[in-house]
């Protein structure tokens, strides 16, 4: 039973982005004020990929950490992974996807050798999964010993002043976005949902921990609404 619940969620979470893949890449332009970008950059810079590194980016969506990370070391040699036909046909229709290799597989199941990227790499993928342990599990399975893992994702607002404006921000605005330009505002109203559900950083951090990675940093910005995880997998 537990595993039909999964595999009926998966499947629902894989039509939502199926129906918003056309205008995935406008929606994460203005929902984040035109931020998404600086925060991709972000989570670069905190994976420290050597020259020439083979990476992995799960969950990739369109494409637009891996076409960052090219862009910005052309020797880099991504490989994007989405379980999302459509998302990654727009994606492949944009500029320096020839750059790309692309694969539809699961992010609990990647079909790759033990320890063959330089790093990995994800973007808004962990809230989506249905076990977070297993998504980490198998990053730290396909990345070599030394290698560097880092996850931009979502953080419920923590308490504070303006708490109350993020989330009437995400209940409200977002879903009012989604259906003025995507034309879908159920998409748009999962998305704030579960962020607002998901886990604290800190439990991320210890989950990334307990899978083999060391030396977890966490940094959090946008109000504390966004977290950049990053660890080096352990040799031993």
């Amino acid at each position: 039973m537990g595993e039909e619940i999964c595999k009926t969620r998966a499947e629902t979470v894989r039509r939502m982005f199926s129906g918003i893949a056309s205008s995935y890449v406008l929606m994460n332009k203005v929902i984040t004020l035109g931020m998404d970008s600086v925060w991709r950059r972000r989570l670069i810079r905190a994976a420290s990929f050597p020259a020439r590194a083979f990476i992995l980016d799960v969950g990739s969506g369109t494409g637009d950490i891996s076409l960052d990370a090219s862009g910005m070391d052309r020797s880099l040699r991504p490989v994007a992974v989405d379980f999302t036909l459509e998302m990654m046909k727009e994606g492949r229709r944009r500029e320096g996807a020839c750059r790309i290799l692309w694969c539809c597989a699961e992010a609990s199941d990647l079909p790759f050798r033990d320890c063959t990227f330089d790093g990995v790499v994800s973007g808004y993928l962990l809230r989506n999964v249905e076990e977070v342990r297993a998504a980490v599990r198998e990053q730290v399975r396909v990345v070599k010993p030394r290698g560097r893992i880092a996850a931009l994702d979502t953080s419920p607002p923590p308490p504070g002043l303006l708490q109350p404006l993020v989330l009437l921000y995400f209940r409200f605005a977002i879903p009012f976005l989604g259906q003025t330009i995507a034309r879908n505002r159920a998409a748009y109203e999962y998305l704030p949902g579960s962020t607002r559900a998901f886990l604290q950083p800190e439990k991320l951090a210890e989950i990334m921990e307990e899978e083999g990675l060391k030396n977890v940093r966490v940094q959090r910005f946008m109000l504390g609404t966004q977290v950049v995880l990053s660890g080096t997998r352990r040799t031993v």
